[in-house]
């Protein structure tokens, strides 16, 4: 979100449109998709030759787990597609969830605004209605 002035009314709003659309999203999954070649060391065959990348590609869904890469293969076809789809919704919930966040401080620090300037209102309306009162002169 932009650094535009919104009223909370607006901000509350962007909020309710932002957890619509988390609501929405479909399967997803964390991770990178990596394709993988390899040469399968037969010397007559086609990975043998120069410049050939080799078998594949067969893919790989790579993530970290506690610090740890944890790969899970991908069987060709549709699953890497759907793969690609599942990685791109994670995606889409990383971004729409960072903007939740920040709307919901926006409206939290709008919300403590209006909070200090009632506070601040009430005392000035306190100490305005306190009569004027002549000092008394201490006693020798």
């Amino acid at each position: 979100m932009d650094n535009t002035i919104y009223s909370v009314e607006q901000l509350i709003q962007r909020r309710d449109e932002l957890l619509q659309q988390i609501v929405q999203i479909k399967d997803m999954r964390q991770g990178t998709l990596i394709p993988r070649y390899r040469k399968c060391g037969k010397p007559t065959c086609h990975c043998a030759n120069d410049g050939s990348p080799g078998h594949g590609p067969s893919w790989s869904l790579t993530k970290d787990i506690n610090g740890k890469t944890v790969t899970k293969i991908i069987p060709k076809g549709p699953a890497v597609e759907w793969t690609k789809e599942q990685i791109s919704e994670f995606k889409r919930y990383r971004m729409l969830s960072r903007e939740l966040v920040e709307v919901n401080e926006r409206i939290c620090d709008a919300r403590l605004e209006t909070q200090k300037a009632g506070a601040a209102e009430a005392t000035a309306k306190k100490g305005a209605s306190k009569p004027n009162l002549p000092q008394q002169s201490p006693q020798s």
